[in-house]
């Protein structure tokens, strides 16, 4: 089963990918996300979550966001619902996708998913019709379940010599055919080909394979083949093949039983003592072990040992009395209620949303537990707890989301309240800001820079000291006196001419620095007053569409609550019904359990009551002797 399930793990990687996965789990290539909110369903997909994953993808679709995904979103939407055990959703997606002209290897891959609904289902004929339709894009990694799958619907379509065919040429992981090996000889020996149904069980009960779920393939085969010989009364081929079982295996309380049947049909009653008494000290929860407490004094009277017999018989009943009691007191307790709880609060750690491959690997400490493992470990009661484990995490989420909305309420009533409180003050700062002429002297300032820059207008961008110094030597040299003809004077000149020169000179090589700040100012300028622009058309959309933005929301959220809680109700429902009938389920397979530990009193009572009356005649027998 472990593998079966990291295997439907890995094919759902396969399918959010849209890339083969190799047998080591490797999904190769990195994916091109395009579509972000697809990147969010993988996120959600990755972790495991796949509730969240599902709810995202499904809303990502109606909203038409997936353009660059849709065929692989459709594909891993169809694989989600097939997790959850939506088989018809599932179908009805996988439909469409063939319907459409989807990529080769989109249409291979949905034909087999198709075709593993369908004979999940039972619609055999489809689910051939199917395979039959697979091409060559299939990924390899599916190849081997492909193979496998065909065996098995073949087998139950009683075409067992197209099964066989198919395995003949079998050239996979051995891991897989083992599986479709085991389910075609018991198909063979059920459809009377007892010989050819028990070579193939033979070759699974010699698999060397040493991998835990391989070793229980192999003693289920062995206990299969050994149980078809005792039926067909070959005793002596059953016990060689009985033995092969583990002792320790969840096999081996029934290989057991049967090793000593095969001993008493051939007669030898003293060896079917010796696997009879060791299972008879083990666990009376086993049907096998029942059955050997009425084997053992069977094979005793037998062997003329009466008394032992008749003590082992007394013993027998008191045993499976107590056990009956158990059995009731069990019964009360889960028709008391809370028996699923518990089981669920076992595993109260892992996901909510886990879906397909969660499964409760141990029961909770409770007087019923014990009777139910037989029952926990039926596919059917598996996937009915998990459909009732799925409700119980969908409640949950509803419950979740019904506070959300009154979060949601909360939230647009402070944004209502706030929006009427900051209107006012906005409007103001609107009204006082000018904008136009902001922007007219940046364009002015602007201008001015363009003009000195084309003039080279050296000093318009001088500093206020350069500006001072150049109006002082201007006048100093405008001066009347100077005007005159002296050696002083031509001295005096010389050196304001000198000045002048210093002064303009200072300002060429500062000119190209002056104008590139002026421009980048300006620059930052236009930036933030576009800014402020596009700030005040933002807010004039505000000020009109915010109060139509706020209602809607509002009546989003109003409409929402009713319907979640319309929701939750039927959830509520589906809940209890699910409840009822895995009660009714555990309370049927514990009185099955009654029913079973009465025929075998009964028996033990008869059997008893002839042990009593052997040794009566006896006992007359030899007080009637001379």
């Amino acid at each position: 089963m472990k593998h079966t399930l990291a295997t439907f793990c890995l094919l759902l990687v396969g399918i959010a990918l849209s890339l083969p996965v190799r047998a080591d789990g490797d999904v190769g290539a990195p994916v091109v996300v395009r579509d972000p909110y697809y990147g969010d369903v993988l996120f959600h997909f990755y972790k495991g979550d796949y509730f969240n994953a599902i709810v995202r993808l499904t809303a990502a679709q109606k909203r038409g966001v997936l353009s660059h995904h849709d065929e692989d979103a459709e594909l891993l939407r169809g694989g989600l619902a097939l997790s959850y055990g939506l088989h018809e959703e599932a179908g009805e997606i996988f439909d469409q996708l063939l319907a459409a002209k989807t990529r080769p290897e989109i249409r291979d891959r949905t034909w087999f998913f198709l075709a593993k609904i369908r004979y999940q289902r039972g619609y055999l004929d489809a689910a051939a019709q199917a395979l039959a339709a697979i091409g060559d894009e299939l990924p390899k990694n599916l190849e081997p379940e492909r193979r496998v799958l065909a065996a098995n619907v073949a087998i139950e379509r009683g075409q067992f010599d197209e099964a066989i065919a198919a395995l003949e040429r079998w050239k996979g992981p051995k891991g897989w055919s083992d599986y479709a090996r085991f389910n075609l000889g018991v198909a063979l020996v059920r459809a009377g080909r007892f010989a050819e149904g028990a070579n193939w069980l033979d070759k699974v009960g010699r698999l060397g394979d040493d991998r835990p779920e391989m070793l229980g393939l192999r003693d289920k085969a062995n206990v299969a083949l050994g149980y078809t010989w005792l039926q067909n009364e070959a005793p002596e081929r059953a016990r060689p093949v009985l033995q092969r079982v583990r002792l320790k295996g969840p096999f081996s309380n029934k290989a057991l039983l049967g090793v000593g049947w095969a001993d008493s049909d051939a007669g030898d009653f003293r060896s079917a003592l010796t696997p009879w008494n060791e299972l008879a000290g083990r666990d009376l929860l086993d049907p096998a072990v029942q059955e050997s407490l009425l084997a053992v004094p069977y094979a005793l009277g037998k062997l003329d040992a009466t008394g032992q017999a008749a003590t082992q018989y007394e013993s027998a009943i008191v045993a499976f009395s107590q056990e009956h009691q158990r059995l009731s007191n069990a019964i009360a307790d889960i028709e008391a209620g809370g028996m699923l709880d518990r089981m669920l609060a076992v595993d109260a750690t892992a996901d909510d949303t886990s879906g397909w491959y969660w499964r409760l690997d141990e029961m909770p400490d409770a007087t019923e537990s014990r009777y139910l493992y037989l029952l926990m470990a039926e596919h059917s009661f598996q996937e009915a707890l998990k459909s009732y484990r799925d409700l119980v995490a969908l409640r949950a989420n509803l419950l979740s989301w019904l506070d959300k909305t009154r979060v949601f309420r909360e939230i647009m009533d402070t944004r209502k309240a706030g929006y009427a409180a900051r209107l006012p003050r906005i409007e103001e700062s609107l009204a006082n800001a000018d904008m136009q002429a902001l922007r007219a002297r940046h364009d002015e300032l602007l201008a001015r820079v363009q003009r000195v820059e084309s003039e080279q207008d050296l000093f318009a961008l001088a500093t206020r000291r350069e500006q001072q110094l150049a109006d002082e030597i201007g006048d100093i040299a405008s001066k009347p006196v100077l005007s005159a003809s002296s050696p002083e004077l031509d001295d005096v000149k010389a050196r304001l001419r000198l000045l002048q020169g210093v002064l303009k000179w200072q300002a060429e090589q500062d000119f190209p620095a002056r104008v590139w700040r002026q421009k980048k100012q300006l620059h930052d300028i236009n930036r933030i007053l576009v800014g402020a622009e596009r700030a005040r058309l933002a807010v004039d959309d505000a000020r009109v569409n915010e109060p139509e933005r706020l209602l809607d929301f509002d009546q989003r959220v109003t409409t929402l609550t009713p319907r979640i809680e319309l929701m939750l109700a039927r959830v509520e429902a589906t809940i209890q019904r699910q409840r009822e009938f895995l009660d009714g389920l555990a309370v049927d397979e514990l009185r099955a359990q009654q029913e079973r530990l009465d025929t075998y009193t009964v028996q033990a009572r008869f059997a008893l009551a002839a042990v009593y009356d052997r040794a009566t005649a006896a006992s007359n027998d030899d007080g009637a002797q001379p």
